[in-house]
């Protein structure tokens, strides 16, 4: 009953890449109720939620603030306890039960609330000795007390606030977490309603002595999982670093090590996937190398022959060759022959032999080879009815080429069924092309809009030239000073032969990250600040600016130009309207609307407006009678039987009884349809035809 909506509570955990599928463990929806509200305040952050809900990780747009995430060392409490030891143990303290009368008024006295239940009533002065001794028992794990117990002590303040009391809470479906409890020495779970009301220092320096009673484990517990991820993510404009969060969900990486056990729809793989060279703790915390997702690429920040404007980025074609970011798409089909042919049993998987259809192409299970390349309109499998004999052969549809990764048979549970079901894997190659979409860690997203010949490409004294040209407009009004950093970062940790630790909020203003790196820079003989001398590609002369140059983690997004690009040049079209239909996957065409529209009226290009939205949509000749202006009336006459079928028949106007007032006139068929809903709801259309 208390449930708002019964739609939506299940998803999907996809196992696009590891990072994904992680996240989707520590959402938080607030649901559809909330999605409808027009109010933002709904979506708001609130300061309560900190180190339970990341503050970057939730997406842009419709969902934002309504989809959020668990912080990574949040925690929902899951297993319950008896709590029938607490009330004696309370009492023990000083607490006077419920029937009993405390020594003081009771408006001097706290109620104690255990799990929602009035267990008895504190004084004011002892209520602090209390808290601290169930605090100290809770954290060191005595006299039964559950180390995921909440204690509250909301005092007195003389104000309006909430209501005073002692509260203790044992349930499950809490969020807890982790913090160090300073007196004690000890890590310490505690939960949303208590942290109001304790003082949590995070760095050294802010802990005052008497007041700062815990402290934060690190200072980036405040961040999800996947914000984590993020290097000197304290370094960049806060919106991208919620891209990241959006886009490290939707890298190419390697998203699981079954591969040939598995048969999801479709899961993306790199082929030569790296490990990163500046990554933060929680990287390795989580093991992400065994999952990479990206490449670490030579990048150079250059503006270089314009093809790198907006947002796109050159790549360097020897890189390509070599294999940079190359990948594949495996897409499983299944194939169930009960389906398919109903109430036929003796339909099996199988060739004819010698079947011209086959050419050769399938085994004699009627199942392709594996490892063979499959183009459009060669066989994918045949099966065969045992009664007749006949053979039927189901053709590959793809436009695209694909190779046979593996074939499963499936059965009943028994394994006692005919060979009527099969699970057949194929794998895509997909190689970067002019379009695909690449991005940094940085929220710093491109295409790839030239792949350049290495010989043209700029190159530095060593010889050396970049696998990426980035456009430096993009750094500007982004300010994603971290992506700066550790392409720092990166070439030090190349020359030096180290990994760099890049969790956030480890420099600072006294310990600037420019200094350190630029020290080792300098030590492996390169300029302090991250440049270089460039030479021309094409003329060979060196460049007159200084080129920043370094390494930076590219991650290979999902989003392919061959999973996007539509063209149609004839097909089908709707069956009420004869214009053509929409939807890339039925060949459908592009809609031309109001605002197109408008953009070429006011080029004033009226003959390529015409041929658009006439010529090539639903242009289609009609009869109209010139007197009486009607499109529906102009009918061929009925010719009497004594006619041969080849005789000319005339059109006439069935209201103005005469045929010489016909004339034909070119409207869109959509008008057609429309005149004719109108006459069936008794409005008359007349057209004037000069």
């Amino acid at each position: 009953l208390g449930m708002l909506q019964n739609t939506g509570l299940c998803v999907v955990a996809d196992k696009l890449n590891f990072i994904r599928y992680l996240s989707h463990f520590r959402c938080v929806h607030r649901g559809a109720a909330f999605a409808r509200m027009r109010t933002t305040s709904v979506r708001k952050l609130l300061p309560e939620s900190w180190g339970f809900l990341c503050p970057v990780h939730t997406p842009d747009g419709e969902p934002c603030g309504l989809m959020n995430h668990m912080t990574a060392s949040c925690e929902i409490v899951a297993t319950t306890t008896y709590t029938t030891s607490l009330p004696a143990l309370l009492c023990s303290l000083g607490v006077t039960p419920v029937d009993g009368s405390p020594g003081q008024a009771f408006s001097d006295c706290y109620p104690v609330i255990l799990d929602g239940a009035v267990v008895g009533w504190v004084e004011a002065d002892l209520a602090s000795a209390v808290v601290d001794s169930l605090r100290r028992f809770k954290v060191l794990g005595q006299k039964k007390v559950p180390p995921w117990t909440e204690i509250v002590l909301v005092p007195k303040t003389g104000k309006a606030s909430l209501y005073p009391g002692l509260f203790l809470f044992t349930t499950p479906c809490r969020m807890m977490r982790p913090v160090q409890n300073l007196a004690l020495g000890n890590q310490e779970l505690i939960g949303t309603f208590e942290q109001l009301y304790i003082n949590v220092g995070i760095m050294e320096g802010e802990i005052e002595p008497g007041v700062t009673t815990h402290q934060e484990l690190f200072p980036h517990s405040m961040l999800s999982v996947v914000a984590n991820f993020i290097p000197y993510s304290d370094h960049n404009q806060s919106p991208r670093n919620m891209y990241q969060c959006q886009m490290g969900k939707q890298t190419m990486g390697f998203p699981l090590h079954s591969f040939m056990d598995r048969s999801d729809n479709k899961l993306y793989r790199l082929q030569t996937p790296q490990s990163a060279l500046v990554r933060p703790y929680m990287y390795d915390h989580y093991n992400l190398d065994n999952y990479p997702s990206g490449t670490n690429a030579i990048v150079a920040v250059i503006s270089y022959t314009g093809y790198d404007m907006e947002d796109a980025m050159i790549v360097n074609k020897s890189s390509w060759e070599r294999g940079f970011a190359h990948g594949s798409i495996y897409k499983t089909e299944l194939v169930d022959l009960a389906e398919k042919v109903r109430g036929e049993d003796g339909v099996v998987f199988g060739t004819k032999p010698g079947d011209p259809k086959v050419n050769g192409k399938l085994d004699v299970d009627g199942l392709p080879h594996i490892g063979s390349v499959l183009h459009y309109g060669d066989p994918y499998y045949s099966y065969i009815n045992l009664n007749t004999g006949q053979s039927y052969v189901t053709f590959y549809k793809s436009q695209e080429a694909c190779v046979v990764d593996n074939i499963k048979l499936c059965s009943n549970d028994m394994g006692s069924g005919r060979f009527k079901r099969v699970c057949i894997t194929v794998r895509v190659p997909r190689n970067p092309t002019i379009g695909d979409k690449f991005a940094s860690r940085h929220g710093q997203k491109g295409i790839l809009s030239r792949l350049w010949p290495a010989e043209d490409m700029p190159f530095t004294e060593s010889g050396m030239t970049p696998d990426i040209l980035f456009n430096p407009h993009g750094f500007p009004s982004r300010m994603t000073i971290g992506m700066l950093i550790e392409s720092m970062a990166g070439k030090s940790a190349a020359l030096h032969g180290l990994s760099h630790d890049a969790t956030p909020f480890t420099f600072s203003e006294e310990n600037s990250a420019l200094e350190y790196f630029g020290e080792l820079l300098r030590a492996g003989g390169y300029n302090y600040y991250g440049t270089e001398r460039l030479y021309s590609g094409l003329s060979g002369q060196e460049l007159e600016a200084d080129i920043f140059i370094g390494v930076v983690y590219y991650q290979r997004l999902r989003h392919m130009v061959s999973d996007k690009f539509q063209v149609r040049t004839t097909g089908a079209r709707d069956k009420v309207t004869n214009q053509p239909v929409g939807g890339r996957n039925i060949q459908g065409g592009i809609r031309f609307g109001e605002m197109e529209r408008d953009a070429l009226l006011a080029h004033g290009s009226s003959f390529l407006l015409q041929d658009r939205l006439f010529n090539c949509s639903d242009r289609s000749v009609a009869q109209v009678c010139v007197d009486c202006g009607s499109l529906l009336s102009p009918l061929l006459e009925k010719p009497p039987p004594s006619w041969s079928a080849m005789r000319h028949r005339e059109t006439v106007c069935t209201l103005c009884g005469k045929s010489d007032s016909i004339d034909s006139v070119s409207v869109p068929y959509v008008f057609r349809y429309f005149v004719a809903e109108l006459a069936a709801m008794n409005i008359k259309v007349k057209l004037d035809v000069k």
